[in-house]
């Protein structure tokens, strides 16, 4: 592998020209860019996604879903597309330019649009993440956040996006191939992660480097990674404090500022173009890389060893090594990692799963020093305190009349008695008065009067403190999206209250069904308008045959038997 230090194109403009385009922005159409759009343009920009020029147009994005490949015949795994509402792309012709903003409205690129199409997005997910099932996160971003028109053509880089933390670890490809250079390092291991570091990476990482001959760089995603993850934040002071176990004259962490799509054997091979322009001469592969769990049928989406035997079949035209990732396990006799298949019989392994170490930390558990270092463990321990003194989010869902909000408002009083963690309620009424009084019943509009609710309670969740949500809530990908809001900062516990539709009816406080019998309502849940039935919530509670008390007791319990309180 020869070394990759000459400098790679960027799609930076000069300084006078980035001001008079400045100037120019302000009579073209303005799209404000959402956070993964963000992650791709500021790759796009610094070359870390060459050779694309800008967003793919129709014909690259083709030949990129269909074979992996640009309509020149490069190797590129990855759609790398800008997905706009209908309503902006309406007016949109070929040759038009767009300037590409922020969330706060800087300006950060001018795109000249050539290509404007509406993909076929189950085609896309089943050729790129292999199927068209949305348990894969990506897949449910295609189909529930991502525009439905996608825009290509060349971007001009006019600055980058801002970054006010760590600013110091983040460097750009051009910044690593010249540091490289002048430091003399000829080959680079790189080390992929969305993971705090344990000594079973580290002990892995210290042979790649050594197998290879190579320096070593720790180069962890902290742009946008799987629901669910460690934040970056947490990660980046556990991967410092890990740092100086490596030799510091032959290893360096850099951040990579990359939206994964955890698209398992393409992200694989997309991760070492990455790489590969990042000055990389080596990639450590792991088992299941960049994988997204279980799918629908509650099995892996993705082979062991798919992503290693797709970087192994382009590991020439990606210019990178791949350098096996081995299942480290540790062995109690030798006090010593090692590979768990060169291990003989006899010997006693340790190991602690992912889950299993998440289940230590959620329950205030010890954790032996043989798998982590104190130091990590330490900033962990500050990250996700024991489940009884997080935050966590109670969303009750089911038909109007079911019970939802005199069940929550019973919990409610129930938690409040028990003390500890402020607690809010956040009925649908009272929400629609104070947060959302210009919203009305379109699907449209409930969904943002949901998402307002989830928005808030994944603040209150954050801080520790417990959120009871009661909203109608009838779409499915509505209560996943918020459940993925909360989850960032704490439990999310659905309660279905599965009272049928007869006896929503027959109490009908309010006289709405009789309303929405008679056509006098539109679009009302359950008459004309669908409730999406939860498949797994937490618990499911119906209030016909029991009384309020009794039924808030359920809840109560369920979140005992979930750690998030202690019933005494």
């Amino acid at each position: 592998m020869t070394e990759n230090h000459n400098p790679i194109p960027e799609l930076y403009v000069s300084p006078e020209a980035a001001e008079s385009l400045k100037h120019d922005a302000g009579n073209m159409p303005s799209w404000d860019l959402s956070p993964r759009q963000i992650c791709d343009l500021e790759l796009l920009m610094n070359g870390g996604f060459n050779p694309l020029k800008g967003f793919l147009t129709e014909a690259d994005y083709d030949g990129v879903v269909e074979n992996m490949r640009l309509a020149d015949g490069s190797l590129w795994p990855m759609p790398i597309t800008l997905d706009v509402s209908e309503k902006f792309a309406e007016g949109l012709e070929p040759g038009t330019d767009i300037a590409l903003r922020d969330q706060e409205g800087v300006i950060l690129a001018v795109m000249s649009v050539t290509d404007k199409w509406v993909p076929n997005k189950s085609r896309e997910a089943e050729k790129v993440f292999g199927a068209d099932d949305l348990a894969h996160p990506a897949v449910n971003y295609l189909h529930n956040q991502a525009g439905p028109v996608y825009l290509g053509g060349p971007v001009k880089g006019l600055q980058s996006p801002t970054h006010y933390d760590f600013r110091g670890r983040r460097n750009t490809p051009n910044e690593l191939r010249a540091m490289f250079k002048k430091l003399g390092w000829r080959k680079v291991v790189v080390f992929q992660t969305r993971n705090p570091l344990h000594r079973a990476h580290q002990e892995l990482t210290f042979r790649a480097a050594r197998e290879a001959q190579a320096n070593l760089m720790i180069h962890p995603v902290v742009g946008m990674t799987k629901p669910g993850d460690v934040d970056h934040f947490t990660r980046v002071r556990c991967y410092e404090a890990v740092l100086d176990k490596y030799p510091s004259s032959t290893t360096t962490l850099s951040l990579l500022n990359l939206a994964m799509r955890m698209a398992g054997p393409r992200e694989a091979v997309w991760h070492g173009l990455i790489r590969r322009n990042h000055g990389a001469t080596h990639f450590i592969v792991g088992r299941d890389h960049a994988g997204p769990g279980k799918n629908s049928a509650g099995e892996d989406f993705y082979g062991p060893y798919d992503a290693q035997e797709m970087f192994r079949e382009h590991e020439d035209e990606i210019g990178v090594k791949m350098v096996d990732f081995k299942h480290m396990v540790y062995v109690q006799e030798r006090a010593q990692y090692e590979p768990a298949d060169e291990i003989e019989e006899g010997v006693t392994v340790l190991n602690i799963s992912g889950t299993e170490l998440r289940r230590r930390l959620r329950e205030g558990l010890d954790i032996p020093e043989w798998f982590s270092f104190p130091e990590v463990v330490k900033e962990l321990r500050r990250n996700s305190p024991p489940r009884a003194q997080q935050g966590f989010t109670v969303f009750f869902t089911g038909l109007s009349g079911s019970g939802k909000s005199t069940v929550a408002n019973a919990l409610m009083v129930k938690l409040m008695e028990m003390g500890g963690r402020p607690v809010t309620l956040l009925d649908g009424d009272v929400v629609r008065k104070h947060l959302s009084s210009e919203l009305g019943f379109s699907k449209e509009h409930r969904d943002i009067n949901i998402k307002r609710i989830g928005y808030v309670a994944s603040e209150i969740t954050k801080n520790g403190g417990i959120a009871i949500c009661a909203p109608i809530a009838p779409y499915t990908a509505t209560r996943r999206a918020v459940r993925e809001m909360v989850e960032a900062g704490g439990a999310f516990v659905e309660i279905h209250v599965a009272t049928p539709i007869e006896e929503c009816e027959r109490r009908d406080r309010k006289g709405l069904y009789k309303l929405a019998r008679e056509g006098k309502i539109k679009e009302f849940t359950g008459i004309s308008d669908p409730y999406e039935e939860p498949q797994s919530p937490e618990l499911r509670v119906d209030t016909t045959d029991i009384d309020v008390d009794n039924a808030a007791h359920q809840v109560l319990l369920k979140l005992e038997q979930m750690g998030l309180i202690g019933l005494k």
